[in-house]
């Protein structure tokens, strides 16, 4: 069963843009597989340095091309990248000290983010590329 479905609510109207982050969500849902069950190939903290790596450069490229742009909004929406990437540290951290997360609470987070992040800076940063 996957972690995160993919809901239209996270579509930012970019095609090649909403085709980025549902690979984004695929690769979670894999990693999440491979840590899960009874032949697990990961563990919870390699799964999350893996998602750690993929989004951090994710969001490296992104950064890029909105300085490439001199977007306007870049301070406000690199500031996002970095609350998502402390939430991804502070659950491995909680994790490492045996606090207790399950899938559910996991998910919920991402989820949470994902849909405000694409729906608000996403959506308004690749709208204003696109013109």
């Amino acid at each position: 069963m996957a972690l995160i479905e993919w809901k239209e609510q996270f579509s930012v109207g970019v095609a090649d843009v909403d085709h980025e982050h549902r690979e984004l969500i695929a690769l979670i849902n894999k990693l999440h597989d491979a840590m899960s069950g009874e032949h697990a190939t990961l563990t919870v903290l390699d799964f999350l340095g893996e998602i750690y790596a993929h989004v951090s450069a994710h969001f490296a490229l992104e950064e890029k091309i909105m300085r490439e742009h001199s977007y306007d909004q870049y301070q406000d929406h690199k500031d996002d990248h970095e609350r998502l990437l402390d939430e991804i540290r502070d659950i491995m951290d909680d994790y490492e000290e045996d606090a207790y997360f399950s899938d559910e609470e996991f998910a919920s987070r991402v989820e949470s983010w994902f849909t405000g992040h694409f729906r608000t800076k996403d959506s308004r940063l690749h709208k204003q590329l696109g013109k």
